[in-house]
């Protein structure tokens, strides 16, 4: 078991022998996934589920970004919980487990990034049916495959194809927009043929 503690976040976004990803990195991602939302749901997002957020990167970003939305990070993580949990909205979860983190019932945004590919592939089909029946506009779901060139943490890397991770997500009622962005049932309608990759 792969513990997800104080030193494993500092060796993978403190440590700049390890880290992948900057502070601008994520900045970008969190606007762009926020803009998809916005665009899909013509308004300003009000809520955000990100799902296995660890230490929240994506939380002050948002804060800058839409300081009136609201944020609810879930993480397994004791120390990410104990440390973080009360400034940064952050409670007790697991991805399998979602149903008992006392969640809202609807979300603009629903993140679940650099997660997916670490969880056992019945948690990740009941987690996303969880999800998807709490998407209120854009779940950006950033999953690596088989087929991608990996860097990092490759410890317990569950290594689906692409095709396993689209009938995971189809299975769910979730249609990809593109850049690892997908709708729900309820907005799939509302989109041109040309905004669905597969329309």
């Amino acid at each position: 078991m792969k513990a997800y503690d104080r030193a494993y976040f500092d060796q993978w976004y403190r440590d700049p022998r390890f880290r992948l990803r900057s502070a601008s990195d994520i900045a970008r991602k969190v606007g762009m996934a926020l803009a998809v939302a916005e665009h899909v749901l013509e308004r300003p997002v009000r809520s955000v589920l990100d799902v296995g957020c660890g230490e929240a990167p994506w939380f002050g970003v948002l804060r800058r970004l839409r300081p009136r939305a609201r944020y609810t990070g879930v993480d397994e993580s004791e120390y990410v919980v104990r440390r973080f949990g009360r400034r940064r909205h952050i409670r007790r979860g697991s991805f399998g487990r979602l149903d008992r983190a006392r969640l809202a019932d609807r979300y603009d945004l629903i993140v679940v990034c650099d997660v997916l590919h670490y969880v056992p592939t019945a948690e990740v089909a009941r987690g996303l049916a969880f999800l998807a029946e709490r998407l209120e506009g854009v779940a950006f779901l950033e999953a690596y495959t088989s087929r991608d060139d990996i860097d990092g943490d490759v410890a317990g890397f569950q290594r689906r194809s692409p095709d396993a991770y689209r009938r995971l997500f189809t299975r769910a009622g979730f249609a990809p927009i593109g850049l690892h962005c997908y709708v729900g049932a309820e907005l799939r309608g509302t989109l041109t043929a040309l905004e669905l990759p597969c329309g």
